[in-house]
């Protein structure tokens, strides 16, 4: 950004208008921006960098979804993308803030659904916490169905709350006996969420505010490390005891759930149940339905936590090849992975599996900490750059998805349905491309001339 870009645009009083809780000034803000950028008051870099993985006040992140957007076109990416747990809540500001700030879109949900009735069902597969249950992404909502995905997901979010109150009264039971008061579900983590709004309540909101309690009676710095090791037997190494060490540390609450969520969270957790975790197939079928495309979010054993919130531990590498040809074969037609979080090895193992299963590969990285970069340079190595042409596909298939049901990627009636996977990603991608952010439906003319 230019120096004499922020003198013209009152870009802090814009930045805060992004994150107030009214939606409406939220979106005024992206407008805004938008007349700033056209007008060239507002100037960036454009990167080939692109993330559909933004998490947003609808699950658990700092990010509003309109500020989510802005940061993702401040950052230099092509595309920003809301992914929520269990929640479909932001798509509708994120498409609509992105469309007027001027960079390209795609929403989606990720849920935690049952593998029990498969031949993995006792194996720790991508779920750190529970054997038995995977975490997937459904990716490229349609617009016009992002109601149905509400309601789809309205019972999950219900079961879980009740799951919730138990958890927190469960770690209540812990910390009351270390000095702390108790929290209160209503009062103290409910207000951290978009409940009320279609959001969803995790584990990570239970945790911040647990995190808030204890900063609230400890003093930040070396007395709160102290308290965590000494009251909560909790032991904080390496750079995240340096972090917590430094009182003045921006990030302070976020990198103390990061402890807990790794150290603490296991001590209160309870398993879901068949009925909050929808069987895998359940949830392919349904996004297949309407026109969305669901992806199994690839883990792969960890050696040591980018974000310090994962112990190092083993999940699906040593039955990969079989998991993969049974995603397969229940229909999964992507996979999900995340570049910073994997070694080339693994990487090279993944491609090759999707490529032998004819399997869609997508990538973004999960934002969730006010920590974390929207940038993510390793998708612009050589063994990943491919993924950019993916995203850039993705946008394409849910807008042209929006227009007709024939003009989802994965449909047999798509004019492309005969061309090979890699042709027709390839295609999708130069369509993605070409799309006027600050005007998405303008890929509708571009694809007539393409697809007719």
């Amino acid at each position: 950004m230019q120096k004499s870009d922020k003198e013209i645009f009152p870009l802090d009083t814009v930045r805060n208008d992004l994150q107030n809780r009214d939606k409406n000034l939220r979106l005024e803000a992206a407008s805004r921006i938008g007349r700033a950028v056209q007008d060239g008051r507002l100037q960036r870099t454009v990167l080939e960098e692109v993330n559909n993985h933004v998490h947003t006040t609808y699950s658990f992140s700092p990010y509003e979804p309109a500020a989510a957007s802005f940061a993702a076109w401040e950052s230099g990416l092509g595309i920003v993308g809301s992914i929520d747990h269990d929640s479909i809540g932001a798509a509708r500001e994120m498409l609509d803030a992105s469309a007027r700030i001027g960079i390209a879109s795609t929403v989606g949900f990720e849920v935690r659904t049952g593998f029990l009735d498969s031949p993995f069902a006792d194996k720790k597969i991508n779920n750190p916490d529970s054997p038995g249950i995977v975490y997937m992404c459904v990716h490229g909502v349609p617009a016009r169905h992002i109601d149905a995905v509400n309601e789809f997901l309205l019972p999950i979010r219900e079961i879980r709350n009740a799951r919730n109150r138990a958890q927190v009264s469960a770690l209540n039971d812990l910390i009351t006996v270390n000095g702390l008061e108790p929290l209160d579900f209503d009062r103290d983590v409910v207000p951290l969420s978009r409940w009320h709004d279609g959001g969803s309540i995790t584990e990570r909101h239970i945790l911040h505010a647990c995190a808030a309690r204890i900063m609230s009676m400890v003093p930040a710095g070396a007395e709160l490390v102290s308290f965590l090791e000494q009251n909560l037997n909790i032991t904080v190494t390496g750079k995240v005891r340096s972090f917590l060490s430094d009182s003045t540390n921006p990030h302070y609450q976020y990198d103390l759930l990061g402890v807990l969520k790794s150290s603490y969270l296991p001590r209160f957790f309870i398993q879901p149940d068949r009925d909050e975790t929808v069987d895998a197939r359940t949830v392919v079928a349904f996004a297949r339905s309407i026109g969305a495309i669901p992806a199994y979010a690839y883990l792969g054993d960890i050696a040591e936590s980018i974000t310090g919130d994962k112990k190092a531990e083993k999940f699906e590498d040593d039955f990969l090849d079989e998991l993969v040809a049974y995603l397969a074969e229940i229909g999964f037609p992507a996979i999900t992975y995340m570049p910073p979080r994997n070694t080339k090895r693994q990487m090279e193992r993944l491609q090759g599996l999707c490529r032998a299963h004819g399997l869609m590969e997508i990538s973004g990285v999960d934002i969730n900490s006010s920590r974390q970069s929207f940038n993510c340079p390793e998708m612009l190595d050589p063994g990943c750059v491919h993924l950019v042409d993916s995203a850039w596909a993705l946008v394409a298939h849910e807008k042209l998805t929006e227009y007709s049901n024939e003009w989802d990627l994965f449909s047999l009636n798509n004019p492309l349905a005969k061309v090979p996977l890699e042709q027709r990603i390839s295609s999708y991608a130069d369509l993605g491309r070409r799309m006027d952010p600050f005007n998405p439906e303008s890929i509708i003319d571009e694809a007539k001339r393409v697809l007719n």
